[in-house]
This record gives C-alpha cells, structure tokens and sequence, in this order.
C-alpha cells in the first residue's frame, strides 16, 4: 500500500482524516504537525488562521496488493485449521470457527446454514 497526498478544500476536510505535511500558518508558523488526525475542533478554527486548503494523506490500493492479501490470509487460515476437515460433520466446531474466520479475513457473505 503506497501513501499519496492530496488537497483538499476545508469544506471537503472530515473529521478522522490525517495531514500528509505540517500544517503552517500565514505567518509560517506550525499549527499542526505532520500525521495529525484531524478532529471536528481541529476544521472548525482553520478559516480564523486562513487555512483553506489542507495537505490530506490518501492511501492508494493496487488490484494486486488485494490479490495478495487475501491469498496471504487464505493460506494463513489453511496453516491454522490444517488439522480440520471442511468436509468431515464430527468436528463441527472448528468447522464454524474455520469459516467465521474465513467469512471475517477473506469477506465472503455467505449466510450461516
């Protein structure tokens, strides 16, 4: 996952969001350090420093970084349910914990049966 920055209007800044650089003043003093999580006290007092633009950090994710990662959690659950069965009845437990698992780290939305 590679980090990329933007800017954006105040009015299109939201609570949660993370600075990319320091954020300066017109006098070039720093109001805010780089990697702030900006609060909604935090966007209300930008215009009375004349801030209308802020510098906000965007993370871009590749088709193939996703690949990876769900193959990556594929074999990570194939490593810690190896011992179980999928198809054996016997040990239903760990069936259910396999797939709750599998559903949470691979986001499949089957319905429980």
């Amino acid at each position: 996952m590679t980090a990329h920055y933007q800017q954006l209007a105040l009015a299109q800044v939201q609570p949660g969001m993370t600075l990319s650089d320091e954020l300066l003043d017109v006098q070039g003093h720093v109001l805010l350090p780089q990697g702030t999580v900006l609060t909604e006290a935090m966007i209300a007092l930008m215009p009375r420093h004349g801030i209308e633009v802020l510098p906000i950090v965007t993370l871009e994710v590749s088709q193939e970084e996703v690949a990876a990662d769900l193959a990556r959690y594929g074999q990570r659950i194939d490593q810690l349910f190896r011992k179980n069965d999928p198809d054996c009845d016997s040990d239903w437990a760990t069936g259910l914990l396999r797939r709750y698992v599998s559903d949470f780290r691979l986001g499949m939305q089957e319905s429980p049966e």
